[in-house]
């Protein structure tokens, strides 16, 4: 698995420090409001995992999968619901938590579609954005790293499932992927 790393981009070291300071500022923001954490599978996973840890108001978390990908390096934006909520969402402040922003086309439906629900806010978290790629304006109001286009994995970002359990951030070599373009 390393040796198709092409290098490390952002430590887990660095994660941890960056996830406790949008812990800190998420809970000062929602002091007195009904937050639901709504985390982007598979992805997220570990995100939403350390967030929620550094969050220290009470709060729910449901998941909701989706699919742009499949197997490609490319978002397709056609957005299909894998797994949807488990409950409603009236009256509830969302957050929703992607673990990478690229196009924005799965943000934009995905906030769209909770909004459409009743909720009574949705706002996006994200671990990391590449805002060179972007095709759809999609507002963050919390942001870990912005990284250049380049295609990622691990801390929970895959590559054809496989390179989520890397603890790093890491670039994955062309020549991994290059055979599926």
């Amino acid at each position: 698995m390393k040796h198709n790393i092409k290098e490390v981009l952002v430590t887990y070291e660095n994660i941890q420090a960056k996830v406790e300071e949008m812990g800190k500022e998420i809970t000062k923001d929602y002091q007195g409001k009904d937050l639901m954490l709504v985390g982007v599978l598979k992805g997220a996973f570990m995100f939403l995992g350390d967030l929620a840890k550094n969050i220290e108001i009470p709060l729910t978390i449901d998941f909701m999968a989706v699919s742009s990908y499949g197997n490609s390096t490319e978002s397709s934006g056609v957005v299909r619901i894998l797994k949807d909520l488990e409950g409603g969402i009236e009256g509830k402040d969302i957050l929703l938590v992607e673990d990478i922003i690229d196009t924005g086309l799965t943000l934009n439906y995905l906030v769209n579609n909770l909004k459409s629900r009743g909720a009574k806010s949705v706002k996006i978290c994200t671990l990391l954005d590449k805002p060179e790629r972007r095709l759809v304006n999609v507002e963050i109001a919390y942001k870990g790293f912005d990284i250049p286009d380049e295609f990622v994995v691990g801390y929970g970002i895959d590559f054809a499932e496989g390179y989520r359990n890397l603890k790093d951030i890491c670039i994955l070599k062309e020549e991994a992927y290059s055979h599926i373009l």
